[in-house]
């Protein structure tokens, strides 16, 4: 359980960190013309975002799995997908009371 939970906080504080990179970045100008870098570093970000996300929320679990702990992967596969989407819910409902 406290591996799901460094997990799911270590994801949360990425994603955190993302959003607010795109947030804020958007009013920083870099250059004054479209370039065909700001589609190429999108698709770069997406997919080191894409890589380390799916590394933090089944790395442990495959590994465990494939050691033939499958139960304990399984559990710990569990207990993040849970609380990844108990975070999940409470953003949303956040999002929802406090942008009446």
């Amino acid at each position: 359980m406290r591996v799901a939970l460094v997990n799911v906080s270590a994801t949360v504080l990425y994603i955190a960190l993302v959003a607010s990179f795109m947030y804020y970045g958007s009013e920083v100008k870099i250059g004054k013309n479209n370039t065909l870098l700001v589609p190429i570093a999108m698709l770069l970000l997406f997919t080191f975002s894409a890589a380390l996300t799916g590394f933090l929320v089944f790395g442990r679990a495959a590994l465990m799995y494939f050691d033939g702990k499958k139960k304990d992967a399984i559990a710990l596969l569990g207990y993040t997908l849970s609380l990844l989407s108990i975070i999940t819910v409470v953003a949303i409902l956040a999002l929802v009371i406090f942008t009446k």
